[in-house]
């Protein structure tokens, strides 16, 4: 065996190693977090960086815009905070929706790793945090600052000490402060546990430090990456897509072109910056975007700073996927989370209608909120609570779509045990939905049905950020669309689909989840699914 395979296999037992670093950074955080958001739904990101604020490893725990949002958000860090004059005990942190992942609920922790008295990475976490005060999440907001307390890039703890001036602020302006503050020290412990983990790999592999190998594993994310795009057709090719928006219809236009040196995504003609909280900064825009690209292209290829250069996503200044300070986003995800659907539809072309139909897509994620000091009457004490729920996803070549699956944030539901363990709230019903996945040779992927009350019988509220209500997931080659998704009071009139409102007293609110598109012509399905479908009562 020549020295050039030793070094490759040497090579890969380091990916493999660091792949297991970051996944163990992710658990910490999943396993001592404090907001169901990231205990029981997994709405986190986690990983490794070199010195310049390359990603070079992230976990498979988290999501798409968490993970490909915060690769750019490192970046804005190091700017202000050079890595040569960092302590070996800082902890860098903000939620800020431009420097970070898109809106003031997730906050970024930063963690310099130091190796024989010199910095040799950085570890990055983000996680949702249920409030941060304002009117909190939701789409309500005319500007961010109204949505919440905005945190600039700056110091957690610094050389070890905490910073205790940041975190009273923080405790005076959320409404459960325990879990706010908690949930930072979560994110500080995961990265501590990833930097651990990472100074016990470099001794053990004898190596000082990450700058070859980081080079090596960017180069060849990248290469392997242009590789598989240059199987594709070159060309350009356009799609479009009209969803609810808060008060009027959005449109979401992409151009889509394929070259030589990667993929250009281009969101020209996309409507302009909303009046509300739906608003999308750019990196979030380009963290979604890039992810419906490598659904398709190259994703076995690690995702890292290599292979998301190759993927450039643009937007116009002033569009809803490109909005600027101080644009309300707090809702960012109800458009962002649209944008694999839209790429998708650029790609059924050259990839010969290999893509799936679109799906409910965005997360159903209502917050709800009550007791005393929001509710006149209440005698339970201020709650708020934010749930994650999913619709179907769309039919895929060959295979029917998913029921109830958060495609594109791949975030888990919020069980029904946990919510009704963490607010006064009961869940009478959680089902599927029959019919609601859009017919075709291969079905789209079944909703839910949910009704939720107060147990007491109080009202409560709910901010909601639901869409594809008036707009549901279109099939593709002849398939059906999904079911509108719906939200009403039981015996009682429609909700909007987004906006915060109260449930009265002895009320439910039903929450009816948008089933995916079908694909393909539905006189083609096989009979055997179709007693299936009868069987599982899905239709």
């Amino acid at each position: 065996m020549n020295t050039g395979a030793l070094d490759r296999i040497r090579t890969q037992l380091l990916w493999d190693r660091l792949l297991a670093v970051v996944e163990e950074q992710a658990q910490t955080l999943v396993r001592t977090a404090f907001s169901t958001t990231v205990r029981e739904a997994g709405d986190i990101s986690a990983g490794v960086f070199d010195t310049r604020g390359r990603m070079l490893a992230q976990a498979v725990t988290g999501t798409p815009g968490h993970v490909n949002a915060m690769a750019a958000s490192v970046g804005f860090f190091l700017n202000k905070f050079p890595v040569a004059e960092l302590h070996p005990e800082d902890v860098l942190l903000t939620n800020d929706p431009w420097h970070g992942t898109g809106h003031l609920n997730d906050f970024t922790v930063v963690t310099p790793v130091f190796h024989g008295g010199r910095p040799v990475a950085l570890f990055a976490a983000t996680s949702h945090i249920a409030d941060v005060g304002g009117l909190g999440f939701g789409p309500d907001g005319r500007q961010v600052f109204e949505e919440g307390l905005n945190i600039p890039m700056g110091y957690l703890y610094r050389a070890g000490k905490p910073n205790e001036v940041l975190l009273e602020i923080l405790r005076a302006n959320v409404r459960d402060p325990r879990a706010a503050e908690g949930d930072l020290h979560s994110l500080t412990a995961c990265n501590r546990a990833g930097a651990d983990r990472l100074l016990e790999t470099l001794d053990e592999f004898g190596m000082d430090d990450l700058d070859e190998a980081g080079r090596v594993i960017i180069e060849n994310s990248r290469r392997a990456m242009l590789a598989e795009i240059a199987k594709l057709p070159q060309g350009c090719w356009t799609h479009g897509m009209r969803i609810d928006g808060y008060d009027e219809a959005v449109d979401l236009v992409c151009s889509l072109t394929i070259g030589d040196d990667g993929i250009d995504v281009d969101f020209s003609g996309t409507s302009p910056v909303c009046g509300h909280g739906i608003n999308v900064p750019l990196t979030y825009t380009q963290a979604y975007a890039s992810f419906g690209v490598r659904c398709v292209v190259g994703n076995d290829v690690p995702n890292n700073a290599g292979s998301l250069e190759v993927v450039r996503v643009t937007a116009p200044e002033g569009s809803i996927l490109n909005a600027a300070r101080p644009a309300a986003v707090s809702a960012r995800h109800a458009i962002g989370q649209m944008l694999p659907d839209v790429v998708l539809g650029c790609l059924e072309q050259p990839l010969g209608g290999r893509v799936p139909s679109e799906g409910a897509s965005c997360l159903f994620g209502p917050v709800f909120l009550g007791g005393r000091g929001l509710i006149p009457g209440s005698v339970v004490e201020p709650f708020v609570i934010n749930a994650f729920y999913a619709g179907g996803s769309g039919a895929r070549p060959g295979k029917d779509g998913l029921d109830c699956t958060a495609f594109p944030s791949g975030v888990r539901s919020t069980p029904v045990e946990i919510t009704e363990n963490s607010a006064p709230l009961i869940i009478w019903k959680k089902e599927y939905r029959p019919g609601s996945g859009g017919e075709g040779e291969f079905r789209g992927g079944v909703g839910q049905i949910m009704e939720f009350a107060h147990a007491r019988g109080e009202a409560f509220m709910v901010s909601k950020m639901f869409d594809r209500i008036k707009h549901p997931p279109r099939g593709r080659q002849g398939g059906q669309s999904g079911a509108p998704a719906r939200v009403y009071v039981k015996d009682g009139p429609e909700l909007r689909g987004m906006g915060r409102e109260t449930i009265p007293a002895g009320g439910r609110m039903v929450l009816e989840t948008a089933g995916g598109g079908g694909r393909g012509n539905a006189a083609d399905r096989d009979s055997q699914k179709v007693a299936e479908d009868i069987e599982k009562g899905f239709l």
